[in-house]
């Protein structure tokens, strides 16, 4: 069952699948030049939907713990387009919307987290 089925306020798990299929194109250039950046990357973005919906289902300070790490995860997601985005890797146009996205998973966690 898709967690926001039950929690109308998991607007960021949904985000955070959006921001998986934005990531495809970008990761598929990476991995060919990077693969060391490219792993880093897909551990991080999958690890932000799999917090939400784990911590989706815990309790107080548990949720909080998941929502925390979802949160680290996002940033991580955007940090390796950074740095891909430094090493001439990918182009800043080709990512912008991407990096949008796992901003907004984060800003959407940072009142949960709290």
């Amino acid at each position: 069952m898709n967690p926001t089925t039950s929690n109308h306020r998991f607007r960021a798990y949904d985000l955070s699948l959006e921001a998986l299929r934005l990531t495809r194109a970008p990761l598929a250039r990476i991995r060919t030049a990077a693969p060391h950046i490219a792993d880093q990357l897909m551990r991080a973005a999958t690890s932000v939907s799999l917090n939400l919906a784990e911590g989706a289902k815990r309790r107080g300070r548990d949720r909080a713990q998941f929502y925390r790490i979802a949160a680290g995860s996002a940033a991580e997601a955007r940090a390796c387009f950074d740095v891909a985005e430094a090493l001439g890797v990918v182009a800043r146009a080709d990512i912008e919307t991407v990096w949008r996205a796992f901003d907004a998973v984060a800003a959407m966690l940072y009142p949960l987290t709290r």
